[in-house]
């Protein structure tokens, strides 16, 4: 499977911070078996987030697009509409099990608006800014995520899970 990674980052993308939470997340992607076919930081921007999101899904690239920043609070967060923007259908679940597992942790995670869905062939995950919060959420849904990835692209016909 190809994913990709976007980081939404005013400080990054103007390069008075580095990005820890995207590599961190392209190392655990890349350790679960996924090639990473391209990163990228952009500012906390609505439009410019949403329209790479679709550039991704539309032309191919990858099956899978997680996004690190912009899911809380601050003015400037806005990654969790830009992805509802550009999704054909919301996967709900996905950050609500973030969230519940991310709980145990801090009781902040309840702050956290993270969004997923499906737009074509692509699934899209936001995650949250901090590179423990990125770590503890991706190397928590990963395992599960394979088969919702191979169901969306044709390769498997059955969610049942086999005991």
């Amino acid at each position: 499977m190809r994913a990709a990674i976007i980081t939404a980052s005013d400080t990054g993308y103007t390069g008075e911070r580095e990005d820890v939470s995207g590599r961190t997340a392209r190392e655990i992607l890349e350790a679960g078996g996924y090639e990473v076919v391209g990163t990228v930081i952009l500012p906390d921007d609505r439009a410019a987030l949403a329209a790479e999101m679709a550039r991704i899904a539309d032309e191919n690239l990858a099956e899978l697009v997680v996004t690190t920043g912009g899911t809380g609070f601050s003015m400037r967060d806005w990654t969790p509409e830009a992805t509802m923007d550009v999704c054909d259908r919301l996967a709900p679940g996905i950050p609500e099990a973030m969230r519940a597992y991310s709980l145990q942790f801090t009781g902040r995670a309840m702050l956290s608006r993270q969004a997923a869905g499906i737009r074509k062939q692509t699934l899209i995950v936001n995650l949250p800014g901090s590179p423990k919060a990125v770590r503890e959420c991706l190397e928590y849904i990963l395992p599960q995520l394979a088969h919702g990835l191979q169901i969306l692209i044709g390769e498997a016909k059955n969610c049942a899970e086999v005991k």
